[in-house]
This record gives structure tokens, C-alpha cells and sequence, in this order.
């Protein structure tokens, strides 16, 4: 389909749905189990659609199983529902283009089809006004060395289109590097079509944070409070929430990401990744139109959860209270972690105990589980977020 074939969101006709509403799901894995447990303790019932058998979301709902390109496939999902959303942003968006048509589809599609692609994505966020690092188009081994000249290294090379936890790019710290760089990112079999890629100025950043912004199909708009995340292995490890960032750094994070979700009339959730740099400065850095991994801190720690959030802002309900009740540390469990955290969890935590913290164990139910996969998490609230992170530091499973 043409760019301008993609809608925008439901926003110019917004329409309450009363819990009883069905809710499609384009995606079958944690985050849309995740989003059905909170939607059906409101009232709504769930359908999903995934080629995988025994999906995450598909244990806890019906699952049509298909491929997310399958068209008749989405027209049962349509006639199925009342609304339809995704749970993860590489859903084919020419489905969900077609399903605007047919269904629901507050989100729209437009959106999709922007945070599918980070040349596209890049360039909506400075049409909203808000930062990013320095970018340039990539297309051939010469453009790349043309444009790290021009953008100074170090920088990063990634794919325009797909890529997660770390895949998909490279760092780039001198110039003998660039064709390994460019080697890395583009496959041997790209020969024949050279896929776009992007290369962005390294930041030199203090820290990580991200903000989940909420905006209803009327046009209401929220956000939670921001997290500091730490990877590793370029896996999210930790969000830390507080975030240890000044207070001022966090009030304009929550403002950037508001912005940006007003700005793109964006229905749902927006996850919005940001650089803090020395000098308090923030960049944008990546968009998620979904619940995100970062937020997973507010299922146990806010007044709402942003899956709550989620479904109160596709059926155009009045968002919910966003204020957090405790200080918590969010720890992603991986397949190497997950034996030993279901055995350390099923007995006394001595650890726990004297720090004061309560461990809130939340499982995926993958059925495969796979080195940096992740399986779960655990929200660790406290009252201090210290006392979290010495939790983690204590125990030997995230040293796997």
C-alpha cells in the first residue's frame, strides 16, 4: 500500500467501547497476555491472532493461528471484534492498513508504518519538535564512509526496518571499522537488494530513560513516570523507577513524550525512549506504539498499569490515575534465569527480607525457553529503589 493509504487513528471518530467489548489483539506473545489480564478483570473479553500454537496471549484468550500477513485470517479477527489493537509494532501494516477499512482500529495504521522504519520514524519526531541525534541515510559501503565523516565517530550503523535487543546494528569507534560495521548489519544475501540503513552520532549519554505516554481516542493524554534503564548484552536488565535523574530532567521528559504522542495523534500507548546527557540535554531515540518492556514497572507500582491504560485508551474510557505508590526496580528474567528465579521464589527470600522489598514474580508462559530470551520479569518494590538494585547485586542469577 501508498504511504498515504495509511490512516492516521480512530481520533477524528472516536468511539466508547463499555466493558463486554471484545478486543482483537494483532500479536499473541507477553504483552498481549499482559494487556488481556487487565482488560478482562474490567469486563472485556479477547481474541488474538499469531502463527505461533500455545501463544502467551493464546493461553489466556481465544487465538486465531495464522500469519500475521494473513489476510482472511484478519477478517475473522475483525468479525470477531470490536476493537482492534497490536501488541508489537513489526505486525504487517498493509493488514493493518486493511483492517482500518473493515473494523476498529483506533490506532490507526499510519503510526505503524512510521515506527516500522527509523528513517520514517526520525523524521516524524522532528516534525513534532523534539530532538533526536544526528542521523544520515545510508545506502552502499561509500555512503556510510561519506557519512561517518560528516557525522564524526563514533556512531552507530542500524537497519531502517526491524532489528531488537541489540540486532540488527553496530558501533562504529574508528574508521577501520566501517566495512566490518556495514558487513555485520547487512546480510550476505542483501546482494541483490541492499536494505536501507541508517547511521546515528553516538551520544554520550548519562543515562537511559524511557517514558510511557497514554492518549484515549478523544484526545486525552497521560504519561507515567519516567524509568532509567540499564541493559546489557543490549537486553533491557533494569528500569529503575524513580528515575536518578533531576526532577526538572524528568518533568521535560514526560512533556517531550506528550508532545509526541499529541503530535501524532497517536491512539494507545507510546513508549519513548530517551538519551539524558551530561549536560541534562534529552534525545529521542526510539519509539514503541505499544506497553512496553520498561513500563512492565507500573503493573504492581502505579495507581494504573499501562496495560490498563492501554485498553481504557482504545475504548476511549477516561484514562487513569498515572501517580506512583512506591518506589520499585523492574529485572527481566531471561531463559537463563528463569529455573533459578521460579526455585528462589517458591522459598523464604532471607534477602528480601532484611532489604525490605516484595519480589512480584510475572511469567510470559513461553514454551521455549532461550538464552537472552525473556521469559518474565519481577517488579521489586521498596523504599528505596538502592535496596532493589542491592536485591539484584546479591543474588547469582543474572550472572548467568
Amino acid at each position: 500500500m501508498r504511504p498515504e493509504e495509511f490512516k492516521v487513528s480512530g481520533s477524528d471518530n472516536p468511539r466508547t467501547l463499555a466493558p463486554g467489548a471484545t478486543i482483537g489483539v494483532l500479536g499473541g506473545g507477553q504483552l498481549g497476555r499482559m494487556m488481556a489480564h487487565a482488560g478482562s478483570a474490567m469486563g472485556y473479553r479477547f481474541v488474538a491472532l499469531d502463527p505461533a500454537p500455545d501463544a502467551p496471549c493464546g493461553q489466556v484468550t481465544p487465538q486465531i493461528i495464522a500469519a500475521y500477513d494473513d489476510q482472511d485470517a484478519a477478517r475473522e479477527l475483525a468479525q470477531r471484534s470490536d476493537v482492534i489493537t497490536y501488541e508489537f509494532e513489526n505486525v504487517d501494516a498493509g493488514v493493518a492498513a486493511l483492517l482500518t477499512e473493515e473494523s476498529y482500529v483506533p490506532q490507526g495504521s499510519a503510526l505503524l508504518y512510521t515506527t516500522q522504519h527509523r528513517l520514517r520514524e526520525k523524521a516524524a519526531i522532528e516534525a513534532a519538535g523534539v530532538p533526536v541525534a544526528p542521523y544520515r541515510k545510508v545506502g552502499s559501503l561509500a555512503e556510510l564512509t561519506a557519512a561517518a565523516a560528516e557525522l564524526g565517530l563514533p556512531c552507530v550503523l542500524k537497519t531502517a526496518t526491524g532489528g531488537y535487543d541489540g540486532k540488527g546494528q553496530a558501533v562504529i569507534r574508528h574508521a577501520e571499522e566501517l566495512q566490518t560495521a556495514f558487513q555485520q548489519v547487512v546480510p550476505d544475501s542483501a546482494s541483490a537488494g541492499l536494505p536501507e540503513l541508517v547511521l546515528e552520532k553516538f551520544i554520550t549519554f548519562q543515562c537511559e530513560i524511557s517514558v510511557i505516554a497514554a492518549r484515549s481516542a478523544s484526545g486525552e493524554v497521560k504519561s507515567f513516570p519516567p524509568a532509567e534503564n540499564i541493559h546489557v548484552n543490549n537486553i533491557l536488565h533494569l528500569s529503575i523507577v524513580p528515575a536518578r535523574v533531576p526532577e526538572k530532567i524528568q518533568q521535560r521528559a514526560c512533556r517531550l513524550a506528550e508532545t509526541l504522542i499529541d503530535g501524532l495523534s497517536a491512539v494507545g500507548l507510546l513508549a519513548v525512549e530517551m538519551f539524558v546527557t551530561e549536560d541534562g540535554e534529552l534525545f529521542v531515540n526510539e519509539l514503541a506504539p505499544r506497553p512496553h518492556n520498561s513500563g512492565h514497572y507500573t503493573m504492581d507500582a502505579c495507581v494504573t498499569s499501562q496495560f490498563e491504560q492501554h485498553v481504557r485508551a482504545i475504548c476511549n474510557l477516561p484514562l487513569g490515575d498515572t501517580t506512583l505508590l512506591t518506589p520499585v526496580v523492574m529485572v527481566n528474567v531471561l531463559g537463563e534465569h528463569i529455573d533459578g528465579t521460579v526455585e528462589r521464589l517458591c522459598k523464604a527470600d532471607d534477602e528480601a527480607n532484611k532489604l525490605g522489598i516484595a519480589p512480584k514474580l510475572h511469567i510470559y508462559g513461553k514454551t521455549e525457553k532461550k538464552f537472552g530470551r525473556k521469559m518474565g520479569h519481577i517488579n521489586l518494590l521498596c523504599k528505596d529503589t538502592g535496596d532493589g538494585i542491592s536485591w539484584v547485586e546479591q543474588t547469582n542469577l543474572w550472572r548467568k
